[in-house]
């Protein structure tokens, strides 16, 4: 009998250490990208596989959700490979011709690993498939578009994002839900603009990915006129920048990767979580077993050594072991947690 060939590896098995060593040594330039596509894929785990095992080649790291409703996908690619993995990528008929978003701001290290998991949906709404066609969306707006219909003072302008990201920047005048999830922020922008099908919508969100879900379930929901910009905040950045368009968003783009944010404009919106200064700078606490997500200024973060409370000061000094046994007694929550200053007024 012919030897069994080995299984290939579709998963990283390296420790963050020794990954984050190998990108610091790497020789070449990274260029950090994201794209989604809304499209049905019969078996996702397969589209997945056959993914992970094209781009380890090309030495791909990212963070990518497939779903049979499509993909979403936020990645960094070495420059020498650029154009044999967009040629992978379009070679595929469910991802042929889908647009990029190129970042504003980054070092090529946002990400130090290759992700890809399989999830029930690329945005969770708490929906199923039957509810509404999510390949039914609004019509897609470039940066000048976007401008001119803001610029009318006609059209209502909505923030698909949660409030953590819309609270160091958004749009001029937009509605800014202060949801903490997805699920929760549609009902509740759908119960904001009861009464307003006929005016026009402008919806935005990081990559577009949030709001052309957005559109197609207001069009369910009786929305004439809804509108969306095209590539997200992240294309809208690129776009004015290149074509000398005047920038209607103020502050700073959240992003989910190391970097947390990018800035748009050169304004700072928010306020240190702590001391109320101006800042916009997201960090998590350093205590592991609170990990909170909120915005501290540099004083703040060198008095407190970025920790969100002198309860969370202390236990950082404590030994590791002690630590450890914190953490395992209180529990790792299952879902990150991020400060929300309307909560606490």
């Amino acid at each position: 009998m012919p030897p069994k060939m080995p299984k290939p590896v579709l998963y990283n098995k390296y420790d963050r250490e020794t990954l984050m060593q190998r990108l610091a040594q790497e020789p070449f330039e990274r260029r950090t990208i994201s794209f989604y596509r809304y499209v049905h894929l019969e078996d996702p785990q397969s589209v997945r596989d056959q993914l992970f095992l094209e781009w380890d080649v090309f030495h791909c790291f990212g963070r990518i959700y497939v779903a049979q409703e499509g993909i979403n996908a936020q990645m960094s690619v070495p420059e020498p490979h650029w154009d044999a993995f967009v040629a992978s990528l379009y070679a595929w008929d469910a991802f042929r011709d889908v647009p990029f978003k190129i970042a504003v701001e980054d070092d090529g290290k946002s990400f130090f690993k290759l992700t890809i998991k399989v999830r029930h949906q690329i945005v969770a709404d708490g929906l199923s498939m039957e509810d509404y066609d999510v390949t039914n969306v609004g019509r897609h707006l470039s940066a000048a578009e976007w401008n001119t219909l803001m610029d009318s003072g006609e059209a209502i302008v909505v923030d698909m994002r949660n409030h953590y990201e819309s609270e160091i920047g958004h749009f001029e005048g937009a509605i800014l839900p202060e949801a903490e999830t997805f699920r929760e922020e549609l009902p509740e922008v759908l119960n904001k603009l009861k009464g307003k099908e006929d005016q026009p919508l402008l919806l935005y969100c990081t990559g577009g990915i949030r709001c052309e879900k957005t559109s197609a379930y207001l069009k369910h929901h009786g929305f004439q006129n809804v509108n969306q910009l095209h590539g997200g905040i992240i294309d809208y950045a690129r776009q004015i920048q290149e074509q000398k368009l005047p920038n209607k968003f103020r502050g700073k783009n959240f992003v989910f990767d190391e970097r947390l944010g990018e800035h748009i404009s050169d304004e700072v919106i928010a306020q240190c979580h702590q001391c109320g200064e101006p800042a916009d700078n997201h960090v998590n606490c350093a205590n592991k077993a609170c990990n909170l997500l909120f915005i501290q200024c540099s004083a703040c973060q060198s008095a407190r050594e970025q920790t969100c409370s002198p309860e969370c000061q202390e236990i950082i000094h404590l030994s590791e072991e002690e630590q450890a046994k914190i953490r395992q007694s209180e529990g790792r929550s299952r879902h990150a947690k991020r400060f929300n200053r309307a909560k606490t007024e």
